[in-house]
């Protein structure tokens, strides 16, 4: 039986409560030097459901594993036709207000990095640069046999010619691009091969149950080494993967700040937490420091 990865976290009555109050974030802000630390909470007002939150797919997904996918045929077979479906709503995903402000926050030499657990893309195409994505993106595959990485809208493409026809309804997209079919309507979808090597396709994201990779982890923690403080913006930080720059940053004595709507696991690490949506809280605070942020229509043209 296919188990649900330990992916859940569960609120202690300890932890300090949320503020609206958005001054502690202004004053990080105007300092400068502040990392963003980001997750699937600053994706949401995109189309894009997280997890954990209030309706989060984990109540009715199980997130495909590493061990499973690289075990079972039929299992990529089914990972690939959600996927591929699911891919059709990323595609049409564009920043939403929260992504162009991290952008204007950058833009104005405020932040010193941008680390994204997200795998969206989103905060590239709003405008910010040097992103680290740390579990991957799914915009791009990885052969698991020779290592060669394409592009996904190349398979995208050929997905579509070798599955002519497939156009199920999906019941639910899912953060890490997955839709909810039944097995039914997955069928005899038909995966293919590495154009290379004939080898494995995998999206260039990191599994539950897989690691991420050491180079990008230190890089990482480099970047909370070199940051004056740590502004985490809509993630549980359930797993250790984000939290452990968070404890990273509290034990260097460095400022961390959290704006999300739910408790989190590094809410006891952190000088705050602000429960307020993000696209509403950071268009709020970059009006508070004068600094003006692309509207969705400027955005798109700049694309």
């Amino acid at each position: 039986m296919r188990m649900r990865p330990t992916v859940s976290w569960t609120p202690t009555a300890d932890l300090p409560p949320g503020t609206t109050d958005l001054e502690p974030v202004a004053g990080l802000l105007s300092t400068g030097g502040v990392l963003v630390l980001s997750g699937a909470g600053i994706s949401t007002e995109s189309g894009i459901p997280d997890y954990r939150g209030e309706g989060g797919s984990l109540s009715r997904h199980t997130p495909m594993t590493y061990q499973d996918f690289t075990a079972s045929g039929q299992a990529r077979r089914r990972y690939w036709a959600r996927s591929h479906l699911g891919w059709r709503t990323f595609g049409r995903a564009r920043p939403n207000a929260g992504h162009r402000a991290v952008a204007a926050f950058a833009r104005h030499g405020l932040l010193s990095g941008v680390i994204t657990q997200n795998v969206d893309g989103l905060h590239q195409a709003a405008g910010t640069e040097g992103v680290v994505e740390l579990h991957g993106s799914l915009a791009r595959v990885v052969c698991l046999s020779c290592g060669a990485f394409s592009p996904r809208r190349e398979l995208a493409r050929r997905l579509e010619e070798a599955n002519a026809g497939f156009e199920p309804v999906a019941a639910g997209i899912n953060p890490d691009g997955d839709a909810d079919l039944t097995d039914a309507q997955v069928g005899d979808f038909r995966v293919l091969p590495c154009t290379v090597c004939g080898g494995i396709l995998k999206p260039d994201v990191v599994f539950f149950g897989e690691t991420v990779p050491p180079p990008r982890v230190e890089h990482c923690r480099e970047l909370v080494r070199e940051a004056a403080s740590l502004l985490v913006l809509g993630s549980s930080l359930t797993v250790m993967s984000g939290l452990r720059f968070v404890r990273q940053a509290a034990q260097a004595g460095k400022p961390v700040l959290i704006v999300n709507r739910d408790q989190t696991r590094g809410d006891r690490h952190a000088l705050t937490r602000v429960a307020l949506p993000l696209g509403t809280a950071l268009t709020t605070v970059a009006g508070r420091l004068g600094i003006p942020v692309d509207d969705e229509a400027t955005a798109r043209a700049n694309e």
